[in-house]
């Protein structure tokens, strides 16, 4: 007996020697600074659901926004935060990009107005300004919307305020902003007490589309690892949607300038838009809106859907 127990002393001694699984390294380059539209990424990376899953996460946020995808392409990161849109202009100039996963299966672009203002219908824009951010982009998606209440881009003076949306709306150098997201823009308004009346693309012209989405070098996915990162993402959302508060509580404490009275509102209007399945693809859809992108000439010609999209279920 005593022999046995030796032996098993000096079996439980080895184990714990033993070193620990290896974890897969992952860098992901964030579609902006951190803000509550990245919670799923933070909250798995905080609580250790990615390490659960075999992965060692690297969350970077850029210095140049338009770098990420690029960055991804050029093989210096594994995965990029990125936009449906951009994902589908990038792949018509021949970028070997591929959509593998969704954070956000909506749209949050919309137009804004004070309302207060004068403005009450989009009709009410004409000879009026609208500010934006990004030209070719917004400016498609407005003409989309303005088409559908009878008017066209030459019926508004449009101003280049760059990120300024609020302060540009507040000031009166504008009249209304296109680009504004619905969970930031509303919300920072109501900070410096006012109010927004809001148009939401989808609802006025503008075909349905996938926000933020993950996408990865098309030759050189890792299907395995991408199943993995993508599972941990559902497990990370469903728990945020289930504890919100502590959710916030981590999410705040995770970075400087994260808890902030703009990301504490907004992650109240963020969480119920996460998808709950990163998994989720609609492929009608992207094909719906890349037909829009031709139509409004961002593109020439659609890409082929199976070029840039893949199914990781």
């Amino acid at each position: 007996m005593r022999i046995l127990l030796q032996a098993i002393m000096v079996l439980a001694l080895a184990c714990t020697a033993l070193p620990a699984m290896a974890q897969d390294k992952v860098r992901v380059l964030l579609d902006w600074f951190v803000n509550p539209d990245h919670a799923a990424l933070v909250v798995a990376k905080q609580r250790g659901v990615f390490t659960k899953h075999g992965l060692d996460v690297e969350l970077i946020a850029p210095a140049d926004p338009n770098a990420p995808p690029k960055l991804v392409a050029a093989g210096q990161a594994d995965y990029a935060v990125s936009y449906q849109p951009t994902l589908q202009m990038l792949v018509a100039e021949g970028l070997p990009l591929v959509r593998v996963g969704v954070l956000v299966a909506q749209p949050l672009n919309s137009l804004v107005a004070l309302e207060d203002s004068p403005v009450k219908t989009l009709a009410d824009f004409k000879g009026r300004k609208i500010g934006y951010s990004i030209a070719g982009f917004d400016e498609a998606l407005l003409g989309a919307m303005l088409e559908s209440a009878g008017l066209t881009l030459k019926d508004v003076t449009l101003i280049n305020v760059n990120f300024a949306l609020t302060t540009a709306l507040m000031s009166k150098q504008v009249d209304g902003v296109i680009g504004a997201f619905r969970n930031f823009e509303l919300n920072d308004l109501e900070l410096h007490k006012a109010k927004g009346r809001i148009w939401l693309v989808e609802k006025n012209g503008v075909p349905a589309y996938d926000e933020l989405i993950l996408v990865a070098k098309r030759e050189t996915v890792d299907v395995a690892k991408t199943k993995k990162l993508l599972a941990a993402i559902a497990e990370a959302t469903a728990w945020l949607k289930a504890n919100p508060a502590e959710a916030w509580g981590i999410f705040s404490k995770s970075g400087k300038e994260l808890d902030s009275d703009l990301n504490k509102l907004a992650w109240k209007d963020t969480l119920p838009l996460l998808a709950d399945n990163p998994n989720s693809l609609d492929r009608a859809r992207y094909e719906t809106f890349a037909a829009f992108l031709v139509k409004r000439g961002l593109i020439k010609q659609a890409p082929a859907a199976d070029t840039y999209l893949r199914d990781m279920k």
